[in-house]
């Protein structure tokens, strides 16, 4: 007879957890309120960042996308190349830089971290995979072209490739 006092799920040692990802970039705890980034001026009040000014006596802390900035620590990959864009490149990295703006118009932490020549191509690294993602689709609904997307859970890590050949 089974005991109605005994938790079932504690006897199972065996089973498999998910792995808790951890992001060292966000906050572990609530942040003092106010809070001013004190290298883009971005505010944390009511439990997120956003524009305008700080209050005065704001708490001055680095918020998360200047300090994946700062180390260069990106989470989003996007990778540019082929023929169109070698032809078009100042096109491209203009809408690719409006694209960005938009976001981070509304969401602060949304950022171009660098746009870099590499062997593989141009490469955009951002401060999220959002951002990422929204330049990638937006250079395919532009261009067309060939797109390929990964997203790496377990590494938080999203890498985009969009090539355009003619």
């Amino acid at each position: 007879m089974k005991n109605p006092h005994r938790n079932e799920r504690s006897e199972r040692r065996d089973e498999l957890r998910a792995e808790q990802i951890h992001d060292a970039y966000k906050a572990r705890e609530k942040l003092p309120e106010p809070t001013a980034c004190p290298d883009c001026g971005a505010v944390y009040q009511g439990g997120r960042w956003t524009w305008g000014a700080a209050p005065q006596g704001a708490h001055p802390m680095r918020c998360p996308a200047c300090r994946r900035t700062h180390d260069r620590y990106p989470v989003g990959y996007v990778t540019l190349g082929g023929g169109f864009f070698a032809s078009h490149r100042e096109e491209v990295l203009n809408f690719v830089k409006n694209c960005e703006a938009r976001e981070k118009a509304e969401h602060p932490m949304e950022r171009i971290i660098a746009i870099e020549d590499q062997p593989e191509g141009t490469v955009v690294t951002t401060t999220s995979a959002h951002v990422a993602r929204r330049i990638a689709d937006g250079l395919h609904d532009a261009w067309k072209g060939t797109l390929d997307l990964h997203y790496n859970k377990q590494q938080e890590l999203f890498r985009a490739r969009w090539t355009r050949e003619h």
